[in-house]
């Protein structure tokens, strides 16, 4: 089917009826040759309201199912204090939100200025939890992280032997979604214990055949130019070649996320629809602390994926690294917020979020024709201490399909001095916010400290799985 199963409860349609109905309807769309992503906008709108298509001769077997399906009222229905940065965000990401602060366990949240739709918790979505992980409220690209080194290798090497630099990451790292290493790298996490879950144990392998990789989707590993404001960490300010790169956990933590989500969701069989996405496991019981160390795990492996292809980039070219930042985002982490009144330890879920703690330093990144900024967090409690985690995407893959052609987007590029050595068309410029507006959103968020602005720029191939 276009759409599977699991895709289906993801949606919030519920087992039984609703389901036999959702699957007919995808096959009879799908045999009727609709556009897969449109058939998913059609479901999630029955879904998300089922009411108005009670009547529609295609739609209405599965409405009604739907309608008939039992369920309970929403929790905490007055919902938990959340803000949201930026306007105009798109509206199904500011409901995901609202649903999430409804959430029992729910105790405060924010929204970023690059918020868009996700599975559970919206991209850019922060939410402040008692004693409770959310699996997809965390991502299916557990511990998806940033990572920037300064070489020493002067600016004119980026044109100069810009054919040497390519080599470099070609050689170094590898695109795709079950990307390996036939020679597998070498780190001290893979010392780690990874029988804190029976999905790490079982991975445990194939996450070292993929330690280094990058992963496809909005993935990438970029040479640039970073200008730097102010003197950081022993580096004065100046303009130097950097290298930056984003990537996650690669199959073994969408594995973390898949068997997770699903235990979590048979532990509150009966939360509603709309919310069973947003399943939680409380901290206090063996399944939740099994996925606190699969995560934690996750954590250092990303960190990992990233020091493999930063160290053996540097090797490859024989320069040694004068500066390393890195951050997480998709993460979840035990903080101290001051919240109804009182000081209280929390669960802080990030998806898409950038931590921004004060005098914490991040990375945002743009597109791959617009700059990614070093910033300094400003530790804004009401944000719950974060900020975005890039610039958002304004368009899904496969409109960007359909409305883009690689000749117009490599005269764009062109025209920004960019080299793109591989990307897919659902990854251009065009289908993310501006950069700059994020930024102004969220001027009492962070500072910028630096810019990056891309020069070569590596990313899966056109046709890859996006896995983002």
């Amino acid at each position: 089917m276009a759409v599977t199963e699991a895709e289906l409860r993801a949606m919030g349609v519920p087992e039984g009826e609703a389901l036999r109905q959702a699957r007919a309807l995808v096959e009879h769309w799908e045999t009727a040759g609709k556009d897969p992503e449109q058939i998913r906008s059609d479901l999630a709108a029955v879904v998300a309201d089922p009411e108005p298509f009670r009547g529609d001769p295609e739609r209405g077997p599965l409405a009604r199912a739907l309608l008939a399906a039992p369920t309970l009222p929403l929790p905490n229905s007055g919902g938990a204090p959340w803000r949201q940065w930026g306007d105009k965000l798109d509206a199904e990401a500011v409901q995901q939100m609202e649903r999430a602060c409804r959430l029992p366990v729910a105790l405060a949240g924010a929204l970023m200025p690059d918020a868009h739709v996700g599975y559970g918790l919206p991209i850019g979505g922060v939410l402040a939890t008692d004693n409770a992980v959310i699996p997809f409220g965390v991502g299916v690209d557990i511990a998806c992280r940033m990572k920037l080194s300064v070489l020493d290798l002067p600016l004119e090497d980026l044109e100069r032997r810009k054919d040497r630099l390519i080599r470099a990451i070609e050689n170094e790292t590898r695109f795709g979604v079950g990307a390996t290493f036939q020679h597998r790298r070498d780190h001290p996490v893979m010392d780690e214990d990874w029988s804190v879950s029976p999905v790490t144990r079982q991975y445990k392998d194939r996450a070292w055949a993929q330690l280094g990789t990058s992963g496809s989707g909005n993935h990438f590993v970029e040479f640039g130019v970073l200008t730097l404001h102010e003197p950081l960490r022993g580096l004065p300010p100046g303009q130097y070649v950097a290298l930056l790169s984003h990537s996650g956990s690669r199959g073994t933590g969408a594995a973390v996320c898949d068997y997770y989500s699903r235990l979590a969701q048979a532990r509150h069989p009966k939360l509603p629809r709309e919310l069973r996405h947003l399943a939680w496991l409380d901290l206090d019981t063996a399944e939740g602390q099994e996925y606190w160390a699969a995560m934690e795990l996750m954590g250092k492996y990303a960190a990992a994926n990233h020091a493999c292809i930063h160290r053996h980039i540097a090797r490859n070219l024989g320069v040694p690294i004068l500066l390393e930042l890195e951050n997480h985002h998709n993460f979840a982490w035990k903080e101290r917020h001051r919240i109804g009144g009182r000081e209280r330890e929390v669960i802080v879920h990030r998806k898409g979020a950038t931590p921004a703690g004060r005098g914490v330093l991040g990375i945002i990144p743009g597109s791959m024709a617009s700059p990614a900024f070093v910033v300094r967090g400003k530790g804004n409690p009401a944000s719950l201490f974060s900020a975005a985690h890039g610039a958002g995407r304004v368009m899904s893959r496969t409109a960007a399909m359909k409305r883009f052609n690689w000749k117009e987007v490599q005269r764009y590029l062109k025209e920004r001095g960019i080299t793109l050595i591989s990307a897919g068309l659902d990854e251009v410029p065009m289908v993310y916010k501006d950069i700059r507006e994020v930024m102004a959103a969220q001027s009492d968020l962070v500072e910028i400290v630096a810019q990056f602005d891309p020069r070569l720029v590596k990313m899966a191939p056109h046709g890859e799985r996006p896995e983002d």
